[in-house]
């Protein structure tokens, strides 16, 4: 259940923290990944196991771990054990690269607004809009599967410089071509292509890497960093371009987000190297490694199940392509435009509420049940949506499956990165960023027709309830997730 880590319809990159839902362009998310172990000083044991965490996975084995009885591990009091747990900013390494996606977070949404907003400019269709979305699917399906087994294969580190260099690059030719006026839609298509390519490139490594910046205990308070970095950006990085366009004009979009990247590629540069840990077998990034990933995962049914959860709360409890048709007719007393804004600001406005009191999750050891919970939470929220006449009724009931998301990715995350080893975690990660991109375009097509046949109302509000059936029936049918905990 991932609304923030997809790519953007516009089939430009996400942006974002140093977690494991989001994407490149961004440090330590993209949108863009933290990468390095941590440097002296940092804490014991970052950037080597020292010991194993569930499931057998390589653990740093260091900073404290939640207790049986709940307390909180960061020793907080009052009304800080609420608020976000900032433990990993303690860590060099995690620092640097999940500040510099406070910057880029923002960059890589101004481009998501830029190259929809120009392919409109030239082509006058909203068909050729969609289409662009079509154009970098594939080959951000292609490479994040091969780019996960590089991701284990080689120095993780490296792959990031050499990925980032690219998104920041492509970004400056996005620049190039509206500046000199080529209005060209498709060199706009190859472009987003070569964008996906190297984003699919980057995600798996940069999310594979955080298990080795911080510490296990601390992987919930580090996905809830990063994810809410994130999500922040989403808000503000539209709303910012909405009023920069105007004034500097739409390609100066694109440049400021090429600069922003030079931010990720120095972050990226400063930290030491990554490469596969010491006793893993010499292999090539092939096939037959992709085809190991998913036999691993078919193995594993935590890992199975927490991919199912998000396939189950995105495929049928994602209605953002019924919120036009929803704001044009059920809450057109509003104001269409009001309401659609609103609309599609409640998910984000949510999940970075519930980033900022993530507080609680570094005391959660039940991860298995918080991703069960959440994802009902999800569901229920989402036929609330649906049955709602009253738009603020409806804002609110989204803000809530926003906070229920930010949940479900924090725990998800911090499950495939704790219950894998460190040789498959590239793979995992890649596996991952497929899901979380097809996912919501599933989604769109299945909402779409739905809302068309029965009436938009009708299909959020059976998607919904269907999100909670569908993962209450998982729960009891695999007790895998359930039972999970570290």
């Amino acid at each position: 259940m991932d609304t923030s880590e997809s790519s953007d319809e516009s089939g430009t990159r996400p942006s974002g923290g140093a977690s494991a839902d989001t994407g490149p362009a961004g440090g330590a998310s993209a949108s863009t990944g933290p990468t390095g172990g941590a440097p002296a000083g940092t804490g014991s044991a970052v950037g080597a196991p020292a010991g194993t965490g569930p499931a057998g996975s390589a653990s740093t084995g260091a900073g404290p771990v939640a207790t049986e009885s709940g307390s909180d591990p960061s020793g907080r009091r009052g009304w800080r054990r609420w608020a976000m747990d900032t433990r990993p900013l303690r860590r060099p390494a995690y620092r640097r690269l999940w500040s510099s996606t406070v910057v880029t977070a923002v960059g890589s949404q101004l481009t998501a607004v830029a190259v929809p907003k120009q392919i409109y400019d030239i082509t006058g269709s909203s068909a050729w809009v969609g289409a662009a979305s079509l154009a970098g699917l594939l080959p951000l399906i292609v490479f994040a599967l091969w780019g996960g087994a590089v991701a284990d294969t080689m120095d993780r580190r490296k792959l990031l410089l050499i990925t980032n260099t690219g998104i920041a690059v492509t970004s400056l030719l996005f620049w190039v071509q509206a500046v000199t006026g080529l209005e060209s839609v498709g060199a706009l298509m190859l472009l987003l292509a070569l964008q996906q390519a190297f984003w699919g490139l980057n995600a798996p490594a940069r999310n594979a890497s955080i298990a080795r910046l911080v510490p296990e205990g601390e992987l919930p308070a580090a996905n809830a960093l990063g994810s809410t970095v994130m999500q922040t950006g989403q808000v503000v990085g539209p709303l910012l371009a909405g009023a920069l366009i105007p004034v500097i004009g739409l390609p100066e979009l694109y440049l400021i987000d090429a600069l922003a990247l030079c931010v990720t590629v120095w972050a990226v540069y400063k930290l030491p190297a990554l490469p596969p840990l010491a006793g893993t077998a010499v292999r090539r990034a092939g096939v037959r490694e992709i085809v190991a990933g998913f036999r691993y995962i078919a193995g594993h049914k935590v890992l199975l199940l927490s991919f199912l959860a998000d396939i189950v709360a995105m495929v049928f409890g994602m209605p953002r392509a019924l919120f036009p048709q929803l704001a044009a007719e059920t809450y057109a007393p509003y104001g269409e435009g009001l309401a659609l804004g609103l609309l599609f600001a409640a998910i984000p406005v949510g999940a970075v509420a519930g980033g900022l009191f993530s507080g609680t999750f570094s005391r959660a050891r039940r991860h298995g049940w918080m991703v069960i919970g959440a994802v009902v939470v999800w569901g229920a929220a989402i036929a609330g949506f649906g049955l709602s006449g009253s738009l603020w009724l409806a804002v609110a009931f989204l803000a809530v499956a926003g906070v229920a998301d930010m949940v479900s990715m924090v725990f998800r995350g911090a499950i495939l990165l704790s219950a894998a080893t460190d040789e498959m975690r590239g793979r995992m990660q890649g596996v991952f960023t497929v899901v979380v991109a097809g996912g919501p375009r599933l989604a769109d097509v299945l909402h779409g027709s739905a809302g068309s046949a029965a009436g938009a109302r009708e299909a959020v509000t059976g998607g919904g309830l269907l999100v909670v059936a569908v993962m209450l029936v998982l729960a009891v049918a695999m007790p895998a997730l359930r039972r999970y905990r570290v």
